[in-house]
């Protein structure tokens, strides 16, 4: 940590909002790309089965605990797959909003419940297919725990951190069938 520049913005932000007792600093933030599925919080298998008249999808997925340094809950899971074909309804078996899944259960949703294991179904009708299956994207956040087993801690005296805040979010996610 540079000392010198921490100091600095911590006197810019205290003259900004002097009446608060305390400052938050993003001190470190990073990406990391997963290798595998044994490295994903979330494990995931797709279905689909393309007809004319209509297109069934099926997505399986799985909690993994084994990818994260400390198991935490999965935050706002949202599953987005484009379907072409000229859809004129949906049947869907659990859904949020027209395409956007979520999974099922009281929010942080219930991925730790029943094994962390579930799926998701919906049918498409179509007036112009049959569907082209496409990737699945999906979308998700989660609070107390890495990926990455990365850590911090400052070295020498006078000085502490209050709270870290470990989190991370879903970024480029996709799944194909």
């Amino acid at each position: 940590v540079n000392m010198p520049n921490l100091m600095t913005h911590l006197k810019k932000v205290s003259e900004q909002k002097p009446q608060a007792t305390y400052y938050n600093v993003d001190m470190l933030k990073y990406q990391v790309s997963a290798q595998g599925i044994q490295s994903t919080p979330l494990n995931l298998a797709v279905s689909w089965r393309c007809d004319p008249a209509s297109t069934d999808l099926r997505i399986d997925y799985k909690y993994n605990t084994e990818a994260m340094t400390t198991p935490v809950a999965l935050n706002n899971v949202q599953f987005l797959v484009p379907v072409d074909g000229g859809v004129t309804k949906l049947q869907p078996s659990a859904m949020g909003a027209v395409g956007a899944w979520g999974v099922p259960g009281p929010n942080p949703i219930a991925v730790l419940q029943d094994g962390g294991v579930g799926s998701l179904l919906a049918r498409f009708q179509l007036s112009e297919g049959p569907s082209v299956p496409a990737p699945l994207a999906v979308q998700f956040t989660s609070e107390g725990s890495t990926l990455s087993s990365c850590d911090i801690e400052l070295v020498g005296a006078g000085y502490r951190f209050s709270l870290i805040k470990k989190r991370f979010a879903a970024g480029k996610y996709l799944a194909d069938n």
